[in-house]
């Protein structure tokens, strides 16, 4: 059961009137749009962002054709799905994580690509400006200045008696300028860190018992395209080696993480969705602000916890925005 402390509107309603921008649309076109996920399948990403665009009048099957390759969380695959897509000619292209964001620079300077869930744009080289981000470019970035240093400090809310976090970097994850922003927060609370990366699912196992063997207290997950699609299995892996976990995903404490603080990812594939209409209008991505997430969420796995033995306190059960029962 899950109870929700915050009212979330549906998205059923918008889909039943398309703007007058997509009536004018040129009669019998079906616009292309190009679609690299991070997933092994369809998933809620996805579906939030298929909801989004139908609220604005595109409609799969109707005005427009998507044309959908999924990387497994793979990173050694986006280059090869980034240059499918590009041989597609499709009229934009959707790209999540900052890894598959800097495959599709490589692959066109020509056709518009949105960007979703980046972490650092401009430190990653994916755009020169925030502001007007030029180019072929635009989207959605995942943090927001201060986010990174709240996952330690809920964290140490949560386990009074903290002393070693271990941080699972996934090989992709390209925010390695944020690291000093990670210890300067970790040193202020007197936890040590130990990093661990990890490049795909098979090293998972292994790297957990390693983790628990040099006696980490918890493990903060980092944000990637591995660690979205294997959630459950890092869920399962975490509850079995007793240690309680900080997701960037809510969707990891639904699949059984002790909890999460970040962005919501279906939100920002409505952001993204935002961005793709304005472009099938004629909008130039290098004149579209790199857009912040605007909602962020603190999730908190009451059964987990109770699995692993925690007491969870009042003050941070008061302030979680989704409690899962």
């Amino acid at each position: 059961m899950t109870t929700r402390r915050v009212f979330l509107s549906t998205l059923a309603g918008g889909l039943l009137a398309a703007p007058l921008g997509v009536e004018a649309q040129e009669a019998g076109k079906a616009w292309r749009i190009g679609y690299l996920s991070p997933a092994a399948e369809y998933n809620p990403i996805d579906r939030a962002f298929d909801q989004a665009m139908g609220e604005l009048g595109y409609i799969e099957g109707q005005n427009i054709v998507v044309e959908r390759r999924f990387t497994s969380g793979q990173a050694d695959r986006l280059s090869g799905f980034a240059a499918k897509l590009v041989g597609l000619n499709p009229d934009v292209i959707v790209v999540w994580t900052p890894a598959g964001a800097l495959a599709m620079k490589r692959a066109t300077t020509v056709i518009p690509v949105v960007f979703l869930a980046a972490t650092d744009p401009i430190a990653e080289g994916i755009v020169n400006s925030l502001a007007r981000p030029g180019g072929n470019m635009t989207g959605v970035s995942f943090l927001a200045t201060g986010m990174l240093p709240k996952r330690p400090q809920l964290l140490r809310e949560m386990l009074p008696s903290l002393s070693r976090v271990a941080i699972l970097r996934p090989g992709e994850y390209l925010g390695h300028l944020w690291w000093p922003e990670i210890e300067r927060a970790a040193q202020s609370l007197h936890l040590s860190l130990a990093r661990y990366e990890v490049r795909s699912p098979e090293e998972l196992e292994i790297t957990f018992r390693s983790i628990k063997s040099r006696g980490a207290n918890a493990l903060m997950i980092l944000n990637a395209g591995l660690s979205y699609t294997y959630r459950q299995q890092l869920a399962d892996l975490a509850l079995r080696y007793r240690l309680p976990t900080m997701n960037p995903f809510r969707e990891g404490v639904v699949a059984g993480g002790l909890m999460s603080y970040g962005a919501s990812v279906p939100d920002i594939a409505r952001q993204g969705a935002q961005y793709v209409a304005k472009i099938l209008k004629a909008a130039k991505p290098a004149d579209l602000p790199v857009q912040e997430p605007t909602k962020f969420e603190l999730v908190i796995n009451l059964k987990t916890a109770k699995a692993l033995g925690l007491t969870i306190p009042p003050s941070l059960l008061a302030r979680a925005d989704e409690v899962i029962e």
